[in-house]
């Protein structure tokens, strides 16, 4: 199948090169003209504006979006609009709220275009070993984009989750979870840090509780390197961001009279980091680092 993939940044450039990778035509655009043309190296098709990169589509054209959240969204798809025909699709792959997208399918429906949300998880690693991909829209466009989905994920690592938004819905619940585990796993390493027994060797733990333990997890296959490399993640500030995702999942609980205490005592725990160091927080920012490649903070030396 033939794409259009914009957005070259962390998530946006290995998902294009493993669509090359499981044969799919890709034609890339990225705001900086470098990234564009390293992607041409690994045989996509270079384009240097929107209206270039639609015009070396053909057929029923699929763009993907992978842009930050927001505005930025939004200005691409009102040049899209203006660009496609009846009947072309666009997905929006990054993480946006899932009312926007129920508001935007309604936006292009009136140009006669379908608009498909897919929420991915697998950040820096997913060129390797797939990303995990959720999505919401119209059954049938998900049945025609099925092998995009089915290149990108692992074996069954993808799902049709419903009607427009519940793919990004079913994303904002999964980051949620993800806040509440991070957090559970920086308190617990904590605990050991403040106690008489801190000689215990932090990336042996991670790699020991991975062992057949009820905890076990690709998070802590992730402590266990980052452990490695900084035994004490003495390195880092215990600053952490947060990226919407969980506080749009706060937000919908309220909404919906659903109890998450976990999932928002993780996220106001983020904005206490801002102001402290406490270990616990340097365990999620390493964490972050880890699986997004996102941004940490590092502490002079």
């Amino acid at each position: 199948m033939k794409i259009g993939m914009v957005g070259l940044g962390r998530m946006g450039m290995n998902m294009a090169k493993r669509l090359l990778q499981g044969g799919h035509q890709v034609v890339a655009y990225n705001r900086s003209a470098a990234k564009t043309e390293a992607l041409a190296k690994d045989g996509a098709e270079a384009s240097f504006s929107l209206a270039e990169l639609v015009g070396k589509l053909d057929g029923r054209k699929v763009v993907w979006l992978m842009l930050p959240a927001g505005q930025t969204v939004e200005e691409h798809i009102d040049q899209l609009i203006e660009l496609l025909a009846p009947g072309d699709i666009i997905i929006e792959g990054g993480n946006s709220y899932f009312k926007d997208d129920i508001r935007r399918a309604e936006k292009v429906a009136a140009h006669d275009l379908h608009y498909v949300d897919a929420g991915v998880s697998g950040g820096i690693w997913g060129l390797k070993v797939g990303y995990c991909t959720m999505v919401g829209g119209r059954r049938e466009d998900f049945d025609y984009l099925e092998p995009i989905f089915k290149t990108l994920a692992p074996a069954e690592g993808y799902m049709y989750c419903g009607p427009t938004g519940a793919g990004h819905f079913v994303k904002m619940v999964h980051n949620g979870i993800e806040y509440g585990m991070m957090q559970a796993y920086g308190e617990g390493f904590a605990l050991i840090e403040a106690s008489e027994y801190k000689q215990v060797d932090f990336g042996d733990l991670s790699r020991l509780w991975n062992q057949g333990s009820v905890i076990r997890s690709w998070l802590l296959e992730l402590l266990e390197r980052a452990f490695d490399d900084d035994p004490k993640l003495a390195e880092l500030q215990g600053y952490v961001d947060d990226s919407g995702e969980g506080r749009w999942t706060v937000l919908q609980a309220v909404e919906s009279g659903v109890s998450a205490p976990v999932i928002t005592s993780a996220l106001f725990r983020r904005f206490e980091s801002r102001q402290s160091d406490a270990f616990e927080n340097r365990v999620l920012a390493a964490l972050r680092q880890q699986f997004g490649g996102h941004a940490v903070q590092k502490k002079n030396k």
